[in-house]
């Protein structure tokens, strides 16, 4: 008999088999594994570019109304005005019953001018001597021709009798040159360039076409530069009444000036205005104006962090219009959990804003309670929701909306401070009203050529 048994070599060769199947078995889970770790880079792959489309169709949508770019940067792809105001069924125009504004005749005019009827309309006979049995007045408004005009000043020298001394007249105040130009004309030739915005050239065209008078560029620079020394004394009053304010608004702005990038800080309350320019836009900037560094009242300002550093104010009131913008960003952009948050934060806000405006025009000095409260918590859950919902915070516009989020419930207090204190804005437009104005003298100019003359400027504006 064979000493190898056919069970035996069938058995050999089935393990010789099992030993080709395994080994293809575990060729096949490698390449599997491969396939997994290729699967997973390309889905990570997939989600990142998938965030950067969204991140570059939010710039797309970016504009005016949900983002802090300025309109003039919306070029002819402007959108269409859309406002958060509820429709009140107002007409346009002047509501009934409330008072026009026309021009009025007056009692005392400069000039009467008698016209006299030829002769009569019935007849035709003359009407000399006839009785008067009425007048109807008509009144012209007009601005007389105007010319400069040049006065001389002699300074007479005599000598004495006595002593043959010679002296001469002193000259008037003011009268410091050969030629020179007056103070009306300095004045006038400053208002066109600083409180009109045109440029220094076209100051100066201006007052030659109007008054007959062709100051140069320089004149006109000199004498902005000699008004802002006159009124500096009015700066320091301005100063002290800001820092004694209850409220004020703050807000800063970038501008050219020596070709380098300046910074524009205003603070303001009322019909106090405080303009001032320095080369750094933090705090450094801040304490050179010197108001908030003394100041103990509400301050409004947006959410830059270096405002947060006074912290010897009585309060902190963020601004609500640039929170109502990068929420409507949100809405345009996000998902639709991201929509629903949002909007309830839009709502809340718009809300209590209605809320104030009620109370104030009623003569109240608060909010009522069951209001204020509501609202307020609805503006603090939607909060809650953005946090959640972007938790994972992937991707730019994820990282994004969670601070956003983040910021309105850390900072709740701050930016619902004018639903509490009534004395408080909803929004720091007097501030951006204020800070508009450096941004039309560089659209306009292009850049200030020296910080001694953006220093003018912001001495006139003030």
């Amino acid at each position: 008999m064979s000493d190898t048994s056919p069970v035996a070599g069938e058995l050999a060769a089935l393990r010789a088999a099992n030993e080709g199947l395994r080994a293809a078995n575990a060729q096949l889970r490698l390449l599997l594994a491969e396939k997994d770790t290729r699967i997973a880079a390309l889905s990570a792959q997939l989600e990142e570019l998938g965030s950067q489309v969204a991140d570059l169709a939010a710039q797309v949508k970016r504009n005016s109304r949900n983002s802090s770019r300025p309109p003039s940067a919306d070029g002819l792809g402007k959108p269409a005005p859309k406002s958060l105001r509820k429709k009140t069924g107002r007409k346009p125009g002047r509501p009934k019953g409330q008072p026009g504004a026309t021009m009025r005749l007056t009692d005392y005019p400069d000039h009467v001018v008698r016209h006299e009827p030829g002769a009569c309309a019935g007849c035709g006979a003359g009407l000399a001597g006839a009785a008067q049995t009425g007048v109807e007045r008509r009144q012209v408004t007009e601005i007389p021709p105007v010319k400069a005009e040049v006065t001389e000043h002699q300074l007479i020298e005599r000598e004495c009798r006595c002593c043959g001394t010679r002296t001469k007249a002193d000259a008037p105040d003011g009268v410091r040159a050969p030629v020179q130009y007056g103070p009306r004309a300095a004045a006038l030739g400053t208002y066109l360039w600083h409180g009109q915005f045109l440029s220094r050239d076209r100051a100066g065209a201006a007052l030659a076409e109007m008054f007959g008078c062709v100051p140069s560029p320089a004149v006109i620079a000199t004498a902005a530069a000699r008004i802002a020394a006159i009124v500096s004394p009015a700066i320091d009053a301005i100063r002290k009444a800001l820092i004694q304010a209850e409220v004020a608004h703050f807000d800063e702005t970038g501008f050219r000036a020596a070709g380098k990038l300046a910074w524009v800080h205003s603070a303001s309350s009322g019909k106090y205005v405080l303009v001032t320019v320095h080369p750094r836009r933090g705090k450094d900037g801040m304490d050179a104006a010197g108001v908030l560094g003394s100041f103990e009242g509400v301050a409004c300002h947006d959410a830059w962090a270096p405002y947060d550093c006074y912290d010897g104010v009585a309060g902190h009131a963020l601004c609500c219009a640039h929170v109502l913008r990068e929420l409507i960003a949100v809405t345009e952009t996000g998902t639709d959990d991201d929509v629903i948050w949002a909007q309830q934060g839009i709502d809340a806000l718009l809300a209590l804003k209605e809320a104030a405006s009620a109370a104030r025009a009623a003569g109240r000095d608060a909010i009522a309670t069951g209001v204020l409260a509501k609202h307020a918590g609805y503006f603090q859950d939607a909060a809650a929701a953005g946090i959640v919902r972007n938790a994972a915070r992937r991707g730019k516009l994820q990282k994004k909306r969670h601070a956003l989020a983040t910021r309105m419930r850390d900072r709740a207090g701050d930016y619902l401070r004018f639903a509490h204190d009534l004395r408080v804005d909803f929004d720091n437009n007097e501030a951006e009203r204020v800070i508009r104005m450096s941004k039309l003298r560089i659209k306009i100019s292009g850049c200030m050529r020296s910080m001694t003359g953006a220093e003018t400027f912001c001495v006139i504006r003030s």
